[in-house]
């Protein structure tokens, strides 16, 4: 069982595709700090407001130098799909093989009305420019967590400028 990883740790390196069937790989943001989040499906109530307020924020992240990657399971087609849908203006990756899932411990038991499954567990991540984890979400609420993960990237930012 894959375990969530820590703030420190160094952020595991992927490559996957994204919407539009191109390689994204973590290490072309070197130097970026890096949104990564994972959600379970496109186009369901709780993913479709978290994708569509990381995208309302998307200027503000790249005004501050941060890039925003969404991963789920699945695939690109279905990923194109629900950036049309939703004017999307954020990096949607692929991870049918749940490779990076697991790698990141997102991948596991979850239980919905009584009912035990294999999913993934809502989680963020902030990774630094340097590649390191900065700070995690887990068991995120999609109503206002893009506003959250700015704030905390905002002040990230301001205590590592007086480092």
């Amino acid at each position: 069982m894959s375990r969530i990883l820590s703030p420190g740790e160094k952020a595991p390196d992927f490559c996957l595709n994204n919407q539009d069937s191109e390689q994204v790989c973590l290490k072309d943001f070197k130097g970026k700090w890096v949104v990564l989040y994972f959600y379970p499906k496109d186009d369901t109530p709780g993913c479709t407001i978290e994708a569509k307020s990381f995208s309302k924020e998307n200027p503000d992240f790249t005004e501050i130098d941060a890039v925003i990657l969404g991963v789920s399971a699945d695939d690109c087609g279905s990923h194109k799909t629900f950036a049309e849908k939703y004017g999307l203006n954020i990096l949607l990756l692929s991870d049918p093989d749940k490779k990076v899932l697991k790698k990141y411990g997102v991948w596991g038991e979850k239980v919905f009305m009584g009912r035990k499954f294999m999913g993934i567990k809502r989680t963020t991540y902030l990774i630094n420019p340097k590649g390191r984890i900065s700070y995690v979400w887990e068991n995120v609420k999609p109503e206002n967590h893009a506003i959250e993960v700015k704030s905390k990237l905002i002040e990230l930012k301001e205590v590592e400028k007086w480092q």
